[in-house]
């Protein structure tokens, strides 16, 4: 995806644990520290934000041209937010200056909470699907491919195993992403894994790939890496394996 401004929008917050890569969830590790439960899925004080604007200029507070990551601290198809996603599909479709970009786990409850307007899906909306092993890719997958979406992206993070895309990974795609999984609680990743999903990506003709982060333990060369959270980005980075066609 072409690089852009980004701006984050959370309509709502809170989530339901769903599968293996949520055992270790990130929003539920920080509002733990706050006192705040989680599975109660809330609209947040942004639930408006791409259509608030300046006091004095009158100018939209997120500027056109930006890239908005969408529902970070929830999933965007969790079944608590059916009565607000109407309201915030609609932000997405006059905000059409802008692009959006939320990821999934329920990709299976997509259809049912699409609004009547979508079609083959809105030009300014990325939809990303988690697949964090193997029984998730099984899962999801076909279900993704067949989605009507007009950019997609697979994440593998926190990535638990290795994973077989084929018969169904292709063109389709326009990038994978693949990482560790972060916390004191960390579950290793095991950089041949990464490698592998690179390969299948290169194969399958995706432009993108992209070894996001290491997580906190990192198997390599037969060696589990500990790996401090303010270097995971840098040293995923410095494996030199990611590439944008």
């Amino acid at each position: 995806m072409e690089k852009k401004s980004a701006s984050i929008w959370n309509p709502w917050h809170g989530c339901h644990k769903l599968s293996e890569g949520c055992r270790h969830c990130y929003v539920y590790r920080g509002d733990s520290k706050r006192g705040r439960d989680s599975s109660i899925v809330e609209k947040t004080g942004k639930f408006d934000l791409p259509l608030q604007r300046k006091k004095r200029t009158d100018e939209y507070k997120i500027p056109s041209g930006n890239l908005v990551y969408t529902c970070f601290t929830s999933d965007f198809l969790v079944e608590d937010a059916d009565e607000w996603r109407p309201e915030a599909w609609e932000m997405m479709r006059i905000r059409s200056d802008l692009h959006f970009l939320f990821i999934t786990k329920r990709i299976d409850r997509l259809q049912q909470c699409l609004p009547d307007d979508w079609k083959d899906g809105y030009d300014n909306v990325t939809i990303c699907c988690t697949m964090e092993n193997q029984k998730e890719v099984d899962y999801r997958l076909p279900i993704y491919k067949a989605a009507p979406i007009k950019h997609k992206i697979i994440i593998c993070e926190p990535l638990l195993s290795k994973v077989d895309f084929s018969p169904h990974l292709g063109m389709w795609v326009e990038q994978i992403v693949a990482g560790g999984e972060s916390g004191k609680e960390a579950r290793i990743c095991d950089y041949d894994w990464v490698l592998d999903i690179r390969r299948q990506a290169v194969e399958a003709g995706i432009s993108s790939f992209w070894f996001k982060q290491t997580g906190a333990r990192l198997l390599k060369d037969g060696k589990v890496y500990n790996i401090s959270r303010q270097y995971q980005h840098v040293q995923a980075r410095k494996a030199g394996i990611n590439y944008d066609v």
